[in-house]
């Protein structure tokens, strides 16, 4: 999938108010152990989704997601190692900054191996609402449809902003949550999007 680039209004930090976001597939030539350095992963959170009774409610759940410069590298070396066994990632770039990044694994799962896993998407806090999610995730399935998977499987974070977005995008609760994916993340909604 080929995109144009388009202004994603950078911050002056980043040099340029005006630096087209480019997209790209990554690899350990373009991508290394400190390429999360700049990225900003924070979330103010106050409502969760959980489930109560066998339904889903919004419950107050509060706490800041944020992560350090240790995060962000380790991170970034278990990006690499997924690439080097056979992942597909892809990167948003504002000038030289990474704003944007998921990874989906090659591994099928699932009753009949229906699914793929989209296992990291995240947009830098600056760049969110500008459309670089959504070019991303519209990546990330076509690789999966190319790959011959049915669903995408994604163990996504429950605040009330992740699962809005998610549900955008198209995904909804999966049917057949995988249990290994969902005990390593039980307070994740486990969640497909039909490719």
């Amino acid at each position: 999938m080929t995109a144009e680039p388009t202004a994603c209004g950078c911050p002056e930090r980043t040099g340029s108010a005006s630096a087209p976001v480019r997209y790209a597939v990554l690899t350990p030539e373009n991508f290394g152990p400190r390429s999360l350095d700049g990225f900003i992963r924070h979330q103010e959170v106050r409502e969760c989704w959980r489930r109560i009774g066998g339904d889903w409610a919004l419950v107050p759940v509060a706490f800041t997601e944020e992560w350090s410069r240790a995060q962000l590298r380790e991170n970034a070396d278990a990006l690499l190692r997924a690439l080097l066994s056979g992942g597909y990632a892809c990167g948003a770039f504002c000038g030289q900054t990474l704003v944007g990044y998921l990874l989906v694994l090659p591994e099928r799962f699932g009753s009949r191996g229906q699914y793929i896993e989209l296992k990291e998407f995240y947009v830098s806090e600056p760049y969110r609402g500008r459309g670089i999610g959504r070019e991303l995730f519209a990546r990330g399935v076509a690789y999966a449809r190319a790959a011959g998977a049915q669903k995408l499987y994604i163990s996504a974070h429950s605040s009330r902003e992740s699962q809005a977005a998610y549900r955008r995008l198209g995904c909804v609760p999966t049917p057949e949550p995988d249990p290994a994916r969902a005990a390593r993340e039980p307070c994740d909604v486990q969640m497909e999007y039909l490719l």
